[in-house]
């Protein structure tokens, strides 16, 4: 009986995880310079059923790639699409505030704004697709 409730469950995770896998949030995505003057590359993947994005690199104002202690950490996760574009019901690590906030972000076309509220007050950034 075990077997037969197993694979109708591996089939459901494996259908979302591919789902997630195909949506177009998926990719690498450029910030626009923080408070530092930095800008960074955000690595999008399929995290489960939902997306996690994770600081890729980063660079100066002149382009040049630079060591921060964000580069290869968690920077947003749980985002998940509800329509239109919207994704919702995820969370987003400020590094510069070391705050974690509720996040959402709206995908038009080739830029993704991610939003962050905590607290009632709300910032964000919209970032421009690499791939």
């Amino acid at each position: 009986m075990k077997r037969f409730l197993l694979l109708p469950l591996m089939f459901v995770v494996g259908f979302a995880m591919s789902a997630a896998a195909a949506d177009p949030m998926v990719g690498l995505w450029k910030t626009p310079p923080d408070r530092k003057n930095l800008s960074s590359h955000i690595r999008v993947d399929p995290c489960g059923v939902a997306l996690c994005g994770t600081v890729f690199k980063a660079f100066d104002p002149q382009g040049r790639e630079v060591k921060t202690p964000n580069v290869g950490k968690l920077l947003f996760w749980d985002l998940k699409p509800s329509g239109g574009g919207a994704y919702g019901g995820g969370k987003v690590r400020v590094p510069l505030l070391n705050v974690t906030a509720s996040a959402k972000a709206q995908l038009t076309g080739n830029s993704l704004r991610v939003t962050g509220c905590k607290a009632g007050v709300c910032d964000g950034q919209t970032w421009a697709r690499l791939n």
